[in-house]
């Protein structure tokens, strides 16, 4: 047995005289509430609130709670069991989001409220005005009725609110008149509407004005059915998203503060009097996907634009002399741009249509351009315009789309016994137009290769006169196949086995994985 020293029993005295009680301290529980609801903002609402069969202290802190996102939790007879609510009979989601807003600490601001249910529109006025006493700022609801139901009035006049969004499933929501919906939201500054039935109020032409919303900077609506005319003149106002808007006839943006823009599945297409207007100097993105092509398009002051990407919805191939027009407005519109993606359609567009093309800005910014294309014969025209308007261009990306089609897949079997292809005869006769594209292209990636005569005649003329071209990058499609192999060596082989312009270039060729 080990004797302790008089020392040793002299510390154990006194670290037990100095610390009494210390077995019951709980340290965390003593940290202030903000730093505890950061903790618990990590953990799903079910978990937090079973926290509050801890102590008086952890009900306080669900009570008190500022962020209830009911979208991590189904609610479950485990909950209900806890001490504070075990009195409640809860008989469906709406009443345990209802009870919880009910049993809130009156005096704790809610920051986050977010839920989705199926109510009726009084019980969902019923939540959003408890809310509002709470001062929330963020509310985020995905809501489905029985029935249309009208905008909740409880939100528009609130100051404390920042964020709303609005999510309904069928049948939709309507909007309120704008001269009661632009009187309020003076504080918000994000707004997403999805799913809203506009058809006895199509022209939002005085709701979204310099003078309303006065703080917003984000902006999204989605599938406004019965919409025909939209003008969005936010003083704030930097992100738009416009979705699925199939009858819309005219948009018309102004906003001075405009960063980025994507408007996608849009647009009457069997209108010939739909039109659209941007003018947004500080905008520096647009993505424009699916849109039915305008009879008229205006694209006003894109100096500041840095990235676009351009896709049109086709019902038939022969548009009329307006919307080809449109096309080239549109395109023109883009000159300014450094990064630039077009779609198959306005490739196609742009080969079919030679007497639009002569209309066209070049592109004296572009450093990047990305090309979806079939590349079948008919296209090459429309790719020698566009490297032709791309002087100073940096990175070419080609992606192929291979459909399969036997003309795609075909070889020609002659193709590899004669010096020169008719598609290398064309690519070099347009050697003197492209010399400032050749002169600045470094980098070219080709997806979708399939060493068929277009991409092949195109890879050896870049490969032939780009004299500062470092690096360039052929992707075969997956379906090439062993049969193939042979042949597939025989193009490598004359691809590498002739004089470059560039010494510095290198070529990889890869096998694509989907």
């Amino acid at each position: 047995m080990v004797m302790e020293t008089r020392s040793t029993k002299r510390k154990k005295l006194w670290f037990a005289s100095n610390h009494e009680g210390d077995n019951d301290l709980d340290r965390i529980t003593d940290l202030p509430d903000a730093i505890l609801h950061h903790i618990l903002l990590l953990l799903p609402l079910k978990s937090i609130a079973q926290t509050s069969v801890l102590s008086q202290r952890w009900r306080s802190l669900w009570s008190s709670f500022p962020d209830l996102d009911f979208n991590t939790m189904n609610p479950s007879k485990d909950i209900c069991s806890t001490p504070m609510l075990k009195s409640k009979r809860w008989w469906s989601s709406m009443d345990f989001i209802a009870n919880v807003l009910a049993l809130r600490d009156k005096h704790s601001d809610l920051r986050t409220l977010r839920f989705r249910a199926h109510l009726s529109f009084s019980h969902l006025n019923g939540l959003i005005r408890r809310a509002i006493r709470c001062n929330v700022q963020e509310l985020d609801v995905e809501v489905a009725t029985g029935d249309y139901f009208n905008f909740p009035r409880g939100v528009i006049m609130s100051e404390s609110l920042r964020v709303l969004k609005l999510r309904s499933r069928y049948p939709g929501f309507r909007l309120l008149p704008s001269s009661v919906m632009n009187i309020g939201f003076q504080s918000l500054h994000t707004l997403s509407l999805s799913l809203v039935i506009l058809y006895e109020q199509s022209s939002l032409l005085d709701l979204f004005t310099e003078s309303s919303f006065p703080c917003l900077k984000n902006l999204n609506l989605d599938a406004c059915f019965g919409m025909k005319h939209l003008k969005v003149c936010c003083r704030a106002l930097e992100d738009l998203t416009l979705e699925n808007c199939f009858q819309l006839n005219s948009l018309d943006i102004c906003c001075a503060k405009l960063e980025s823009l994507r408007v996608a599945s849009c647009f009457d297409a069997y209108s010939d009097k739909t039109w659209f207007k941007v003018n947004a100097p500080r905008l520096r993105s647009i993505s424009w996907e699916y849109n039915s092509i305008t009879a008229s398009s205006s694209l006003v002051n894109l100096t500041s634009l840095h990235k676009a990407s351009v896709g049109f919805s086709l019902l038939h191939e022969n548009l009329s002399v307006e919307k080809l027009q449109s096309v080239c407005n549109f395109l023109s519109g883009l000159s300014h741009v450094h990064s630039l993606t077009l779609e198959s359609q306005c490739v196609e567009i742009l080969s079919n249509k030679n007497d639009i093309i002569n209309l066209l800005h070049p592109f004296n910014n572009l450093k990047v351009l990305e090309l979806h294309t079939g590349f079948e014969k008919n296209n090459v025209p429309g790719l020698a315009f566009l490297f032709r308007s791309s002087p100073t261009l940096h990175t070419l990306i080609l992606k192929i789309i291979n459909d399969l089609k036997i003309e795609r897949r075909q070889w020609n079997r002659d193709l590899w016994d004669l010096s020169t292809s008719a598609e290398e005869q064309y690519w070099e006769s347009q050697l003197q137009t492209l010399r400032p594209f050749l002169d600045h292209l470094k980098v070219v990636k080709i997806h979708g290769f399939l060493e068929c005569e277009n991409e092949v005649s195109l890879a050896k003329f870049l490969l032939k006169h780009g004299k500062d071209l470092q690096e360039m990058t052929l992707c075969a499609a997956k379906f090439c196949n062993s049969k193939d192999s042979l042949r597939r060596q025989k193009v490598r082989s004359q691809i590498m086995g002739f004089s470059w312009a560039s010494s510095n270039a290198k070529i990889v060729f890869l096998l694509s994985s989907s």
